[in-house]
């Protein structure tokens, strides 16, 4: 039985809706940190959790108390913030995660060797 053009849109469209609905029903919503926000220590919290491409973190901090960076691997070990770092500091800021590795840190001076810093590998 042949599908008539009309048929055919119908069916495309209603699959590009379910591949956008299962999408964005798979994604999630982190606070870094849980109720203790963006704060020392906050290197282990990402510990037992399972992220995916498209979560999104937010991360809440008294603004002037901390900034996140968006680092690389060697920033994110050295606690330096490479060129061209993205920086975010509005004390709730909320970032999506890329497939694969993601590197947040606090560059203020000893923020980050404190632990202000997650490393996230999102599927």
């Amino acid at each position: 039985m042949a599908m008539g053009r009309g048929s055919v849109i119908v069916v495309l469209t209603l699959s590009l809706w379910l591949v956008l609905h299962c999408e964005m029903a798979h994604s999630a919503t982190y606070t870094v940190g849980d109720a203790n926000g963006w704060t020392f220590n906050t290197v282990a919290w990402t510990k037992g959790k399972r992220f995916r491409a498209g979560d999104t973190l937010v991360f809440n901090y008294g603004p002037g108390t901390h900034n996140v960076v968006a680092v690389n691997k060697a920033g994110y070990k050295a606690c330096t913030t490479p060129n061209g770092a993205k920086t975010y500091n509005s004390g709730s800021d909320q970032i999506k995660l890329v497939k694969g590795q993601n590197y947040f840190i606090c560059n203020f001076v000893g923020h980050c060797e404190s632990g202000t810093k997650i490393a996230i590998n999102a599927l």
